[in-house]
């Protein structure tokens, strides 16, 4: 009996050895490794900072209301934009008490709760089925034209969004319900930041006075390039016309003196691009390096870490302004296709040099359709933004560089993005279209969405 005893503890012994030793592994070992710790599947938008547990649970003890914080803390400026139907102001008035005791949406983990892939979707984001039926359950007593649909359908594409709705209201529809599928002759905003930068009031221009350097200026930066390959790069683009040398992206300023830097980052472009960097640290591309956001320092984002299908020699690339913009040229037209698609190999991406949309960008690349006209990548993914200073005096036309900022659900992409070139029910159902999605909208949407069908129904009944 005592040997058998033995034997067990034997056992025991080297079991949790073994599995101590596992654990410890995994722990020291790469990012990758750690994951083995974590509760349950992340969803899609967070799993790039899945590892920095702190930047959501906040500390050992937090409640729901520090979970509320962590929340806002990314996602209250894209709340305060949305033109919320649901605002958290809706559940904290007196008068909905028993909505709350139905729906608590105060808080985001009401509905967003992570480590759960088994009700997280396609878009990435965990959400109950019957959310909606907990308060619409007799929506068809207002509504004739939903009844016997299924509780389910509420939020398909084309449908209802919880927090911006403002591309299905009703009286949006009725607006647009006889738009022509393609309106042709239409233009994309073209970034204008050169033309506007002396009138703007966060661009350095004592630095950077928007006038090429001179010959002197120019001699001393050729000096720093030993084959003139550099220097030939940046004389072709925006920054030389600007006046902005080596030193504008290479010198920190330290405390007590400017230092070169040999690999800057993006908190150097900041110092001109500010609001293009604070998009970027907020998307897919460049949450990991938001200290702010994930509390401590993680290694850039690589396309081995990300979910969707990438190219096998562009694995372990880092991503930074460099890995898109080029470390000299800093060339946009490069950054808007060429760059995604190194990087990028899923079947949607893959889609996109045989799509329209592709003929329209190579026609405005070949000078024979003027700027503005061609449909890049970034065209959709990174789409200009206009941002109006002084009550309209002037207007910046900004490139958004959080991916994330019309993709979830995909019809917050219609009215920034789809609505430039086509009409709305176009829209609508080219982004319910899953097979279309993956061939890159290279024909016209299979599928129909009803909602301009019974918008238009309501407003012509006798």
């Amino acid at each position: 009996m005592q040997v058998n005893n033995a034997r067990f503890w034997l056992l025991w012994v080297l079991l949790s050895v073994g599995i101590a030793a596992y654990l410890m592994f995994r722990l020291l070992g790469e990012e990758t490794d750690k994951t083995v710790f974590l509760p349950g599947a992340t969803s899609d938008g967070h799993h790039q900072i899945e590892l920095a547990c702190n930047a959501c649970h906040t500390g050992p003890y937090a409640d729901q209301d520090a979970l509320q914080e962590a929340c806002e803390g990314c996602h209250l400026e894209t709340l305060k934009a949305a033109k919320d139907d649901h605002p958290k102001s809706k559940f904290t008035d007196p008068r909905n008490a028993d909505r709350i005791a139905v729906l608590d949406a105060r808080y985001c983990v009401t509905c967003h709760v992570e480590h759960r892939p088994e009700i997280t979707d396609t878009m990435g984001l965990t959400l109950p089925a019957d959310t909606c039926f907990l308060c619409h359950e007799n929506i068809a007593d207002d509504r004739p034209s939903h009844e016997g649909m299924a509780f389910d359908t509420c939020l398909s594409a084309g449908c209802h969004n919880f927090h911006d709705n403002r591309a299905l209201y009703e009286d949006f529809l009725v607006k647009h319900m006889d738009d022509v599928d393609i309106l042709y002759g239409e233009q994309l905003f073209v970034s204008n930041l050169r033309e506007i930068a002396e009138q703007l009031p966060d661009y350095p221009l004592d630095a950077y006075p928007i006038e090429p350097l001179s010959a002197e200026s120019q001699a001393a930066h050729a000096s720093l390039d030993e084959d003139g390959s550099i220097m030939q790069e940046w004389l072709a683009s925006s920054h030389a016309a600007a006046g902005v040398g080596c030193d504008g992206c290479h010198v920190a300023a330290a405390e007590e003196a400017a230092e070169w830097v040999d690999k800057p980052d993006h908190s150097h472009c900041a110092g001109c691009h500010a609001g293009e960097v604070a998009g970027f640290l907020q998307g897919r591309h460049g949450m990991r390096l938001d200290v702010a956001l994930v509390g401590r320092e993680l290694s850039p984002m690589t396309p081995a870490l990300a979910r969707l299908p990438m190219k096998e020699d562009a694995m372990h690339e880092t991503l930074d302004c460099q890995s898109c913009h080029g470390a000299h040229s800093y060339e946009s037209r490069t950054a808007a296709v060429d760059s995604c698609l190194t990087c990028h190999n899923d079947e949607h991406s893959l889609a996109y040099l045989d799509s329209p949309h592709a003929e329209l960008w190579r026609a405005e690349m070949d000078g024979s359709a003027p700027p503005g006209t061609g449909v890049s990548c970034a065209s959709c993914h990174m789409p200009r933004v206009d941002k109006d200073y002084f009550w309209g005096t002037f207007v910046h036309y900004e490139v958004q560089h959080n991916q994330s900022a019309n993709l979830q659900p995909n019809e917050k992409m219609l009215r920034p993005v789809c609505m430039n070139c086509h009409g709305l029910g176009f829209g609508i159902n080219a982004l319910a279209d899953p097979e279309l999605i993956l061939n890159n909208f290279a024909n016209p949407p299979s599928v129909h969405i009803e909602s301009i069908d019974l918008a238009r129904q309501r407003v012509e009944a006798p």
